[in-house]
């Protein structure tokens, strides 16, 4: 891709935050399998973590542990048998993160957060210290149709006034692809080579070169 196509003309950054904001991995496996646990299934397979990784927790719970967990009421009342906040500090903070979000709130770019993430992410947001650095955050709970549906980038392009072509949206996974795709916006992937999009890159700061 010719990157001329996205210098300059950027008006908003959309991150991911799972894989991309933070490796997760660790978090992640402990969480579900702490869930596992309760509910006395075996612990997760790879084919199941890759899919936790990047869906909601309520599409993930149904996958783990069938219907018993759909609908969300049922997911809830097994998510309060844990504290999500026990799982925060083994989440790990990808490289140069917060400096390339000082840089892009300097040149006057939005910053935002779509996420399949739910109630967790309050806790992020507060453990980290994050609510300085985004103008948004989106989660699963804040639209009907969560990722890959177009809904909560149609969202922040509305609540701030953005043309689709002002927006780029930095992911790790099939899933983000595929809701930049679906919303008709520029997608950088974030280290993961085995997915493509309009740019890839190895480190945060590397998107600065690319949209300004």
């Amino acid at each position: 891709m010719n990157h001329q196509e996205m210098k300059g003309k950027m008006k908003c950054v959309i991150y991911d935050c799972d894989g991309v904001m933070f490796d997760s991995i660790e978090a992640n496996t402990k969480l579900y399998n702490d869930l596992c646990a309760i509910v006395g299934r075996p612990p997760l397979k790879q084919e199941e973590f890759e899919y936790v990784h990047s869906h909601t927790v309520f599409e993930s719970m149904e996958l783990l542990f069938g219907n018993d967990y759909n609908p969300k009421e049922k997911a809830l009342e097994l998510l309060k048998q844990v504290d999500l906040r026990n799982y925060i500090g083994y989440l790990k903070m990808e490289p140069h993160l917060l400096e390339t979000l000082e840089k892009l709130k300097e040149r006057g770019l939005v910053r935002v957060i779509n996420t399949n993430r739910t109630t967790s992410m309050k806790y992020i947001m507060e453990h980290f210290s994050l609510s300085s650095y985004f103008e948004m955050v989106v989660t699963a709970l804040d639209v009907k149709n969560p990722k890959p549906h177009p809904e909560s980038i149609q969202k922040i392009l509305q609540k701030f006034k953005l043309k689709r072509e002002e927006a780029v949206f930095v992911g790790d996974s099939k899933v983000d692809q595929q809701t930049a795709t679906s919303s008709g916006i520029k997608f950088v992937v974030y280290k993961n080579r085995e997915i493509t999009g309009d740019a890839f890159i190895e480190d945060h700061l590397d998107l600065l070169n690319l949209i300004s």
